[in-house]
């Protein structure tokens, strides 16, 4: 049997990703084939917590007009959606699991509490974090840096709906190359978009390494956990 490489991970999932090829809302296929694979990972056992993001539903930057705070603050409860339909997906598979919000809201999830989720985890329960860091101006990239040095995660494995980290946009340039690996101040340096400069920076203070990977395979998660070559590698070694 095949043993996986990392015992507590934080995994990363884009509300674009949870989309599917719709590009807005939720994909119920999408959905029961992510927690499929989060189920799988955590029989294995590994620790798994995750971070949703908004992007389906909504973006803090799409409030064009809008006072910024109260944007960020919408695109908070986006996340908070997002968080309730994978519970949902997740326990309808028997894998019992409970949402912390870093904004209170106790009537349909926990408050983030830190040695409240390291126990939940240690006890076989998947974690999903939800409102971001409870901060505007701070995106859910940066929140999955935060969370992952809070509770001494091993990796985060980020899931979008690209494949891996280009050296340019592919959407706007077809010959743009993609990359195996690359040292967290080569992103930085290049201006490269797979994670804000905050969370790039966090987890190059906490040597937390990031895989980057598409969900157009669904087993891509699982693949990334027993250390197999997926996607792009940002860590300290080039």
């Amino acid at each position: 049997m095949e043993k996986p490489v990392y015992k507590r991970i934080i995994l990363k999932l884009s509300g674009e990703a949870l989309a599917g090829k719709r590009g807005y809302g939720i994909d119920r296929e999408v959905l029961d084939l992510i927690a499929d694979q989060v189920i799988e990972v955590q029989k294995m056992g590994v620790e798994v917590a995750i971070v949703v993001g908004g992007g389906n539903i909504w973006r803090g930057r799409s409030g064009v007009g809008m006072d910024r705070t109260t944007a960020d603050h919408m695109g908070m409860l986006a996340t908070v959606i997002n968080a309730l339909a994978l519970q949902d997906a997740l326990e309808k598979k028997n894998m019992q699991t409970r949402v912390q919000t870093a904004i209170e809201m106790r009537q349909i999830a926990e408050p983030y509490i830190r040695r409240r989720a390291i126990r939940h985890l240690e006890k076989g329960r998947v974690v999903i974090f939800a409102c971001g860091t409870g901060n505007p101006y701070f995106s859910t990239d940066t929140t999955a840096a935060l969370r992952a040095a809070e509770i001494e995660a091993e990796v985060i494995l980020l899931a979008k709906n690209i494949d891996g980290v280009y050296d340019d946009d592919p959407r706007k340039n077809p010959n743009a190359n993609k990359l195996d690996k690359i040292c967290y101040i080569d992103v930085l340096n290049q201006g490269l978009g797979v994670m804000d400069t905050t969370a790039i920076s966090l987890c190059m203070d906490n040597k937390i390494p990031i895989i980057v990977f598409g969900l157009e395979n669904h087993q891509n998660i699982k693949a990334a956990v027993l250390g197999k070559k997926v996607g792009t590698i940002i860590g300290e070694v080039c």
